[in-house]
């Protein structure tokens, strides 16, 4: 019989306003077909929402971020208390289909791959709005039109649905605290630097995106807005600026190249087509498409260049060179 691996799964949550979400997060883990060894739920310094957890969930592990605030410190004190041999991550306003972890932990059998993740679905709070493009559903943390239908290797995997061998951080290290999300601030890439940095290391292991393993993430109105689009991706080209700076531009932007010449395109064309069909909400997706390509593009040649001026600092101190948080909306 074949030794299932036993998982960790690690929820980070910092703010009060997402109880009912946490409460939520947590159930959908305690119905898994799978069970988890453990829930590890990671509180980031907020020692009200700390004590309230622990009292709230007894059968769970509840810790507080003792590293540096933001979620890839609270994501590395997750993994300096997991036990299992995935550490699997999921955030705090998302819920898992029962055989999330089922359909996850299935693919390990094959000793070459070192982590997977699968699909997160937007569950929007009022609906979709009809400008927001699906090529753009990153912009709310979940999968995206352009990534692949069937299970596949890809680059990097997504922080709402991830897992990788816990063996591998001991080679790589943990999730960098100078990029990622702190709060509100609409920034990450923390992911993506992670997995190129594991598969830099392990060039002939793979990371599997397994579409069968199912988040289901929440997208609250304020995230369904022109605004936090457009905020969202002037902070991503910041983002990936610091990633390249990392892990260099070769792999940095490998998948970033595809997507800007193949998948953009046709969602620019599609959009078009619907609108000369008279379907105005046709023009309205195209045109968000060519705006978020554009902030994308600037925020990345902003912080570029902020880099370029930063006399050649070590890549460690990069992060307080970037735009300071407050100018992340353009």
């Amino acid at each position: 019989m074949v030794h299932a691996p036993t998982i960790s799964v690690i929820i980070c949550a910092y703010t009060d306003m997402r109880w009912n979400d946490l409460i939520e997060a947590v159930g959908s883990l305690r119905r898994q077909q799978l069970a988890p060894a453990e829930v590890i739920v990671v509180v980031d310094h907020n020692p009200g929402l700390l004590a309230r957890a622990r009292a709230e969930f007894p059968d769970v592990t509840v810790i507080e971020n003792t590293g540096p605030q933001g979620l890839s410190g609270a994501r590395n004190s997750g993994l300096a208390a997991a036990s299992g041999e995935i550490a699997a991550f999921m955030d705090e306003d998302a819920t898992a289909d029962p055989s999330w972890l089922k359909e996850l932990v299935a693919v390990y059998a094959d000793p070459n791959v070192l982590g997977a993740g699968g699909a997160i679905m937007p569950q929007w709070q009022n609906g979709r709005p009809a400008w927001f493009p699906e090529e753009f559903d990153w912009v709310v943390g979940c999968t995206y039109q352009g990534m692949p239908q069937a299970q596949a290797p890809v680059r990097n995997l997504i922080g709402c649905n991830m897992s990788l061998r816990r063996a591998v951080f001991a080679e790589v290290g943990g999730f960098r605290p100078g990029i990622g999300r702190v709060g509100t601030l609409p920034v990450g890439c923390e992911e993506t630097e992670l997995c190129i940095r594991v598969r830099q290391r392990w060039p002939q292991g793979e990371l599997v995106y397994v579409p069968a393993a199912v988040v289901r993430h929440r997208v609250p109105q304020g995230r369904a807005t022109w605004e936090y689009f457009r905020s969202r991706c002037y902070a991503e080209g910041i983002s990936k600026a610091l990633v390249t700076q990392f892990v260099g531009s070769q792999d940095g932007l490998s998948s970033e190249r595809a997507y800007t010449l193949r998948t953009l395109p046709a969602g620019v064309l599609s959009g078009l087509g619907t609108a000369l069909r008279g379907h105005g909400d046709g023009l309205g997706r195209a045109a968000a498409i060519a705006g978020g390509f554009a902030l994308t593009a600037i925020g990345y040649g902003r912080g570029t260049l902020a880099l370029m001026r930063s006399d050649h600092a070590e890549p460690d101190g990069a992060a307080e060179r970037m735009p300071a948080a407050e100018e992340v909306a353009p």
